[in-house]
């Protein structure tokens, strides 16, 4: 099959009149319909237009001359499901990180509040913090 260089290189001409053989566009087809390929990937790949895909389909489909009818993109939802379980396995194996970092230093706040015999985890009272009083003008 032509590279991508060699599309490059074609006049517009030629791009509109490239013409795939039979055998390809049956490969092409069957690809579709054993969800190892998207349309959009065939498109990109190839630099065609969906129409032109769908089209491929609806003469050379053995489901569709069967009178099956197939969800031609479950396949990447299926994808995007699957990137987000990784993602969200590495947001939780994140979390268990910072918590293990947590309660490491609270845990050595802990023992030098021992040693020390000093209160190092301040208690707040609730009350106003430095530079946050009245001043004793009135407002405007």
């Amino acid at each position: 099959m032509a590279t991508l260089k060699h599309y490059e290189n074609l006049t517009v001409r030629d791009r509109i009149n490239r013409k795939f053989s039979e055998d390809f566009k049956k490969k092409i087809v069957g690809d579709i319909e054993s969800n190892l390929v998207s349309v959009s990937e065939v498109g990109r790949e190839y630099h065609l237009t969906r129409t032109a895909v769908y089209k491929w389909i609806y003469k050379y489909s053995a489901m569709r001359k069967k009178g099956l009818k197939q969800v031609v993109e479950a396949d990447s939802d299926t994808r995007k499901l699957l990137r987000m379980k990784e993602e969200i396995k590495e947001l939780q194996r994140i979390i268990g990180e910072k918590q293990i970092m947590i309660e490491f230093k609270d845990k050595m706040i802990e023992l030098a509040e021992e040693e020390y015999k000093l209160d190092i985890k301040k208690k707040f009272s609730g009350g106003p913090l430095f530079g946050s009083g009245s001043t004793g003008k009135p407002s405007k």
